[in-house]
């Protein structure tokens, strides 16, 4: 079959590569200019397979309360003027309940367990060097009442099989030497052995290039305009290189998968939520961390990579636009310094911003839609390197012979009916 995917972030190569691994004829559209461009390009550079965890949770509401107008808040809302951001918000919060919960983070540990078992199958197979670790990252607490508080709550992981330890400060210590000078201030963490860190933009583009090299088609700086309808199917797509034709079409466009399919009747909750980084170089390795710390005070994690440090985090709900406030590089500065002051050379890093396409439900929007050959891998949060060969595989097996190795009807759009 001829297959057209639209986005060349992590979600669409990804998809890129089962899909050409199946035999199919595959191109990959992207309005950039490159592979991974956009939310693909900066993120945290966590592979949390172990803490998959929904954002809509019981104790959000009375958090983001506490946090709006705090300083180096990790939550900003922002009225970006749409009844949908409203209409978002209230879905979120209608999925903050215990039982809503337990729903979304099965299916999304499902997910992520069968994109970690992938993974190691692709490390295997076709080794790709984009600077990964395994050396597990920790969950650091600076506050006791909070470590306690999370202390009662870690146990929902015993359900999924994650493993992990409870960390005093001489653990956190021995996982993370260079947390050393702030011991007086450690009241604990969480250590999670199988997760894993990297560069996302890295493996991004080695995979593409990897699927260049067996035969997929990318085309670059092309805008999609518009859809042709037959009936029930979609005729092609219209861009601004033409009308492209296709058997099948995969939408994996992120955040932008919303206003592109609502040019089809297709209503996806996808809202576009703001995350910050800055990439750091090092200048001495010994004080830099030695794989992912998250600190659970501000909400910001620091990863290691070979010769940088990676400092992500906040969720920021102000739409679509991507300015980047000096009041945000400062949050993230300052959470580097307090933890590893003597790293890197700040006053050079790289400061970014992306958009994380998220739903109510924090689960992806992977599967079939309402039309005959249009297909979706999107709407992955902050967990989209994490879950991506995982519905990437889901939705290769679904376009390639209509089944998947792991439970698939509750993944697609038809669960918000639209």
């Amino acid at each position: 079959m001829k297959i057209i995917i639209l986005g060349a972030g992590v979600a669409g190569v990804a998809s890129a590569y089962y899909l050409n691994r199946a035999g199919h004829d595959v191109t990959v559209i992207d309005r950039q200019a490159g592979v991974a461009d956009e939310t693909s390009y900066a993120n945290a550079g966590q592979l949390s397979f172990g803490y998959t965890t929904p954002w809509a949770a019981p104790s959000i509401p009375l958090k983001a309360l506490k946090w709006l107008g705090k300083a180096h808040s990790p939550l900003l809302i922002k009225p970006d003027g749409s009844l949908f951001q409203l209409k978002w918000l209230a879905q979120m919060t209608a999925n903050c309940t215990a039982a809503a919960y337990a729903r979304n983070q099965s299916r999304m540990m499902r997910i992520s367990e069968y994109s970690c078992a992938l993974f190691a199958e692709l490390d295997a197979t076709e080794k790709l060097d984009y600077e990964q670790r395994s050396g597990g990252t920790l969950h650091l607490f600076r506050d006791k009442n909070l470590f306690d508080l999370h202390q009662k709550s870690m146990g929902v992981l015993d359900s999924f099989n994650v493993p992990y330890q409870t960390l005093d400060a001489d653990g956190v210590l021995q996982f993370e030497p260079a947390l050393a000078h702030i011991k007086h201030e450690i009241a604990g963490g969480f250590e999670l052995p199988n997760d894993r860190t990297g560069d996302c933009r890295i493996f991004t583009q080695k995979l593409a290039k990897l699927c260049q090299e067996r035969g997929v088609q990318f085309q670059f700086n092309c805008a999609i305009h518009d859809f042709q309808l037959s009936g029930s199917r979609v005729n092609a797509v219209r861009t601004s290189a033409g009308d492209l034709t296709a058997d099948v079409f995969l939408c994996a466009l992120g955040s932008f998968s919303r206003p592109i399919l609502q040019k089809l009747g297709l209503d996806l909750p996808i809202y576009p939520i703001k995350g910050y980084s800055l990439t750091i170089p090092i200048h001495n390795a010994d004080n830099a961390p030695q794989s992912t710390v998250l600190d659970e005070r501000y909400k910001v994690a620091l990863t290691r990579f070979n010769q940088r440090i990676r400092v992500g985090g906040m969720a920021e709900l102000s739409g679509y636009e991507l300015q980047r406030p000096p009041v945000h590089r400062e949050t993230l500065s300052m959470v580097a310094q307090q933890l590893f002051p003597h790293a890197g050379d700040i006053a050079q890093a790289e400061y970014w911003s992306g958009l994380r396409p998220v739903t109510p439900d924090s689960t992806p929007i992977v599967g079939r839609t309402r039309l005959d050959n249009l297909f979706t891998n999107t709407g992955h949060g902050t967990l989209g390197w994490t879950m991506s060969l995982g519905s990437a595989k889901i939705v290769a097996d679904l376009i390639d012979h209509d089944r998947a190795d792991v439970k698939f009807d509750d993944l697609n759009m038809m669960r918000y009916a639209c």
